[in-house]
C-alpha cells in the first residue's frame, strides 16, 4: 500500500499552513478553492470549479470499474481574533482556521498527490472541497448545485480532527453520530410601564425568565434519558433602565438532538411550552423557527468497511471501533442523507499534547503531524475501497 513520504508531508504542512494565514469566511474561499483547483489540475485531476459557490471537485477515474467513491473535506474559516502566537498566524484579523479546515484540506491534496501518482485502484475517485461548513451549509449548495448528479458516488467519507482524542487516534462510530441543530429567535411583547408601577404593565422579562426556567424541563421531563439533547438559551435581550419595565423581550435558543423523532418531538414542546408560559404572563410570543444541520447518522455498513481499512493498516491501539457521540453538528449529514458513507474522527492531542486545545477557540491550531496520518487513511481507504481484486463483503 503506498504512502505518504517525508518530503511530500512537508509540502503539505507548508500548504497547510499557507492556508492557514489566509482564513476565507463562507462562500468567500475564493483563494483556497483557486488554490485546491489550481493543485488538482497539475496532478492531473479533472477539475470542475464553481460548484455551491466556491465548491471544488477534481475527479480521478482509472480502469474499467463502475465504483465510484467521494471523498470531502471542508475549506471555510471562522470569525475569531487569532490568539496562537505561531509564526503562521492568521494575516486577517478577526478570521482564523479555528476548526481545521486547513488541516482537512491539506489531507485531502496530500492524499491526491500519492493516488494521483502512485495509487492503484480501479474506478471513480471524486475529492470534494466544500464550502461553508461553518453554519452556511456549503454541503446543500453543492448538493443543489448538482453534485451527485455530475459525480456519482456509491460511498462518501469525511475526516475531521478531534481535539480530547491523542494526536493520530482514528474514530469511528456506526449510526447516529453528530447531534441535528435548530435555532429560535423568541419575541416576547407586553406592555412596559414604569417599574414602580408593575400592575399597570405586562411584564416581557419575567415572562422571559420564566421561560427560560421552563425549557430547562424540555431534555430532563421531555427526552428519554437514554438519549442526548441539548436545549441553549445564548442570548436573552431586553430593557436599558432600572426603572422602566420594556414593552419587549428576545431570546435566542440553540436546539440540538441526536434522533430525528427526537428533534421532531423538541420543536412541538418547546412551541407549547412557550406559548403557554407567555400567555400565563399576559404577553404574546413569536417564534421564527429556523431549521439547521440534520442528525449525522453513519451507514453502519459503510462505517465497517471504513473501520476494516484502519484495522489493516494501522495499529490496533491507534484504532477507537466505536466512539462515543458528539452534541455538535456537521453539514456533511445531508451528504450522507443522499449517499451511504461514514464520517469519521483523527485526534488533534489530548490533555498536556500539542493540538489539545478545543476547535472554536482562538488558541486552537491543527496538529500538523495529522497531515501524514490522514492522508495515509485516505490512500488506504481509496485502494481498499476502489481495489481491482475487490474481495466480497
Amino acid at each position: 500500500m503506498n504512502h505518504i513520504d517525508d518530503n511530500t508531508t512537508q509540502t503539505y504542512v507548508a500548504l497547510r499552513r499557507d492556508i492557514h494565514q489566509h482564513p476565507e469566511m463562507a462562500f468567500d474561499e475564493h483563494r483556497t478553492s483557486a488554490l485546491v483547483a489550481q493543485k488538482l489540475s497539475s496532478l492531473g485531476y479533472n477539475v470542475s470549479t464553481g460548484i455551491g459557490g466556491t465548491g471544488v471537485v477534481g475527479q480521478l477515474v482509472r480502469g474499467t470499474s463502475g465504483r465510484r467513491i467521494g471523498l470531502r473535506a471542508d475549506m471555510d474559516a471562522l470569525p475569531i481574533v487569532e490568539a496562537t502566537g505561531v509564526a503562521w498566524s492568521s494575516c486577517q484579523h478577526g478570521v482564523m482556521h479555528a476548526c481545521g479546515h486547513d488541516g482537512h484540506t491539506a489531507m485531502l491534496l496530500a492524499a491526491a498527490e500519492v493516488l494521483a501518482s502512485d495509487g492503484v485502484f480501479d474506478g471513480t475517485l471524486n475529492l470534494i472541497f466544500q464550502p461553508a461548513e461553518e453554519g452556511g451549509g456549503g454541503a446543500l449548495k453543492m448538493m443543489e448545485d448538482g453534485l451527485f448528479e455530475r459525480f456519482p458516488c456509491d460511498a462518501i467519507f469525511a475526516m475531521h480532527n478531534m481535539p480530547g482524542h491523542p494526536q493520530g487516534q482514528l474514530v469511528f462510530r456506526e449510526g447516529p453520530t453528530m447531534a441535528s441543530s435548530d435555532y429560535a429567535t423568541v419575541t416576547l411583547t407586553g406592555v412596559g410601564g414604569h417599574g414602580a408601577l408593575p400592575h399597570k404593565a405586562a411584564d416581557p422579562i419575567v415572562a422571559a425568565s420564566s421561560i427560560v426556567m421552563a425549557l430547562q424541563t424540555l431534555v430532563s421531563r421531555n427526552v428519554d434519558p437514554q438519549e442526548a439533547a441539548v436545549v441553549t438559551v445564548g442570548a436573552f435581550q431586553s430593557g436599558q433602565a432600572n426603572n422602566v419595565i420594556p414593552a419587549s423581550a428576545r431570546l435566542e435558543l440553540s436546539v440540538r438532538a441526536l434522533d430525528p423523532q427526537v428533534r421532531r418531538d423538541l420543536e412541538k414542546r418547546l412551541h407549547t411550552i412557550i406559548q403557554l408560559q407567555a400567555e400565563s404572563f399576559g404577553v404574546q410570543a413569536h417564534i421564527d423557527w429556523r431549521p439547521g444541520y440534520a442528525v449525522l447518522v453513519n451507514d453502519p455498513a459503510q462505517t465497517r468497511r471504513a473501520l476494516q481499512v484502519a484495522q489493516k493498516h494501522f495499529p490496533a491501539e491507534q484504532i477507537t471501533a466505536q466512539g462515543p457521540k458528539l452534541t455538535g453538528s456537521e453539514d456533511f449529514a445531508f451528504m450522507l442523507e443522499r449517499v451511504p458513507g461514514s464520517y469519521l474522527f483523527i485526534g488533534n492531542g489530548s490533555d498536556g499534547e500539542p493540538g489539545a486545545c478545543m476547535v472554536h477557540n482562538p488558541a486552537y491550531d491543527f496538529n500538523d503531524d495529522n497531515i501524514r496520518v490522514g492522508a495515509n487513511y485516505w490512500i488506504a481507504l481509496v485502494q481498499e475501497m476502489l481495489s481491482p481484486n475487490p474481495t466480497p463483503n
